[in-house]
């Protein structure tokens, strides 16, 4: 009896001290309460959010471990998409094309804050205008689509084509100022509809600018950029201790968990990945290489009983065959299709095969460099900084001071606005004995020339001749110069070297995916062809992308932890 007495005895005192443990581990691994010093930091993580929520038009693209490249034979020949195996980390992705009527809205808001009719803004609405007579054809009567296929109702729900790839990375950068914009007046650091009613040339907004600067956002308007949630109060408060409580008078930080990363053109790993989407398939794998198609199975055609036999893709059958016999449609479109009539793929993308091929960010080469780096790869890393002014504070771009870019075909786009910070390359104090980058401009490297072989002398090449310059460079295409005169008028140099030995260089890019003018070959997610940069096509369009911040995916722990 006595013993049983002492066992209960030991058993309460090990639950007493079990509860006493783990009410001390909760009590210090507050979510509120420093892990490094124990200090409550309620008065510097209020309001932040650790779990990054997705931007408008995005949906989830869980990363992970993928055969990038084709493993099929390559009936073309053209060795440029070797298999290798690539990893990409989780990222956000537009679930359909940019439509007409999103980047109508573009053009709205650009028309409005820059008007065309004064001299300093008046390249900027045309610069950013699609290119309509991508549709004319020497042979072939389609005035219609251009004069109707960007403004018409009845095709704002379609992808919008005649963007070039630099259009579409200047539509990116303005879709994430305005979605963080909203998101700040959500959250009660801007004043109520500013984004829409006091905005002006002169007092827009930038991310970068409001994150490094809160006070030059808007131009420095103070009644626009408000402190503290919801504006902060103006005097102090007497709080239930009867202790003062001071304001809150902070802005918006990084750390505040509000703002969103940039959206941006989808890498192509990231591109290729999320149109393969293997999760669904898992027999897919990196052991036995890539689906054929976005889609299970090596066919065009579904395979449901409901749906048997229809294309799930809008894409060209044959020669003259855009859309099948009249009342027995194949693909249900001729030219282009309005987004989402097709099945999404796994990931729950829409027209990843068909309808556009798409913009990606990479410059293009025809190898795939692995063995340099096979997590999130890309190729076109221009690094650059903020460029600090003389008074040690960033220099923001004005209207006297904008960048602006002519085109081949003579057009003027704007690259840099004004109420965004002026960046400048990297330097040496970036550089300086970095064994994970060199320069600023790396875009050409391990892509074959001589500086990317292991002797390479990088001695001063200043007094390099043209002939030694282009020894230098691996791929030697064409250096045509087109600029504008004081008139506008076009001044063009054409390069009429007989040396010239290819049409690739640092302005092209890669895009991915077939199009409403393409065969069924080219709806495989690892095909991939280049175009230049400033140029643009009636099947080319685009899609954004947005990176991951934080975990990989939303899981629930396992059951062991």
């Amino acid at each position: 009896m006595k013993a049983n007495k002492i066992m209960g005895l030991r058993l309460l005192i090990s639950i007493l001290l079990v509860i006493g443990f783990s009410s001390c581990s909760k009590k210090s691994s507050s979510k509120n309460t420093s892990r490094a010093t124990g200090w409550n930091m309620d008065s510097k993580k209020a309001g932040s959010s650790k779990k990054q929520q997705a931007g408008p038009g995005l949906v989830f693209v869980e990363g992970g471990t993928f055969t990038m490249g084709k493993v099929a034979d390559d009936v073309m020949h053209d060795w440029n998409n070797t298999p290798t195996q690539q990893h990409v980390q989780s990222f956000y992705m537009d679930e359909t094309e940019v439509t007409n009527s999103m980047y109508l809205d573009y053009l709205d808001w650009l028309k409005s804050v820059y008007p065309p009719t004064e001299e300093n803004y008046k390249n900027i609405y045309e610069g950013a205008s699609p290119d309509t007579l991508v549709w004319r054809n020497r042979l072939g009567y389609n005035e219609t689509m251009t004069n109707n296929y960007l403004r018409h109702p009845s095709y704002a729900d379609y992808p919008v084509v005649g963007v070039n790839w630099i259009q579409a990375v200047e539509f990116s950068n303005w879709r994430t100022q305005r979605v963080n914009e909203a998101l700040l007046e959500k959250n009660g650091y801007l004043k109520k509809n500013a984004k829409t009613l006091d905005v002006t040339a002169d007092s827009n907004f930038d991310t970068e600018t409001y994150l490094n600067s809160p006070t030059l956002a808007y131009g420095g308007n103070e009644e626009i950029v408000l402190k503290g949630k919801k504006g902060g109060r103006k005097t102090p408060k007497a709080g239930k201790d009867g202790k003062v409580i001071e304001p809150k008078n902070v802005y918006a930080q990084r750390s505040s968990g509000i703002l969103l990363p940039e959206y941006r053109l989808p890498t192509e790993a990231e591109w290729e990945y999320a149109a393969a989407a293997d999760v669904g398939q898992r027999e897919y794998n990196i052991y036995k290489g890539q689906k054929k198609y976005p889609w299970s199975g090596g066919y065009t055609r579904s395979g449901k009983r409901q749906s048997k036999g229809d294309q799930l893709a809008n894409f060209k059958q044959g020669n003259g065959d855009y859309g099948g016999i009249a009342g027995w449609s194949d693909d249900g479109a001729d030219i282009t299709n309005e987004v989402k009539k097709y099945p999404a793929n796994d990931f729950g993308l829409y027209d990843m095969a068909g309808n556009v091929a798409e913009w990606v960010q990479d410059v293009y080469r025809p190898i795939i460099d692995n063995e340099g780096n096979d997590f999130n790869y890309y190729r076109g890393n221009q690094y650059t900084k903020n460029k600090i002014g003389a008074d040690g504070k960033v220099e923001i771009v004005t209207a006297a001071n904008m960048k602006f870019d002519t085109l081949s075909n003579g057009k003027i786009i704007a690259r840099r606005y004004p109420g965004q910070i002026a960046q400048v390359p990297v330097d040496e104090k970036e550089t300086y004995l970095r064994q994970n980058f060199d320069k600023s401009d790396n875009v050409n490297y391990r892509d074959g020339d001589k500086q990317s072989t292991r002797y390479y002398n990088f001695g001063s090449s200043e007094s390099d001749t043209e002939k030694e310059k282009e020894e230098k460079i691996m791929y030697n295409s064409p250096k045509h110069n087109v600029t504008t005169d004081s008139l506008g008028k076009m001044v063009r140099k054409y390069d009429k070297s007989s040396k010239r030995t290819t049409f690739i260089n640092d302005e092209v890019r890669v895009y991915k995916g077939g199009s409403w003018r393409d065969r069924a070959y080219w709806l495989d997610p690892a095909q991939r062809r280049y175009f230049p940069q400033d140029m643009a096509t009636d099947y080319i369009g685009f899609r954004c992308a947005m990176s991951r911040v934080g975990p990989k995916a939303d899981k629930k722990k396992s059951a062991r932890n």
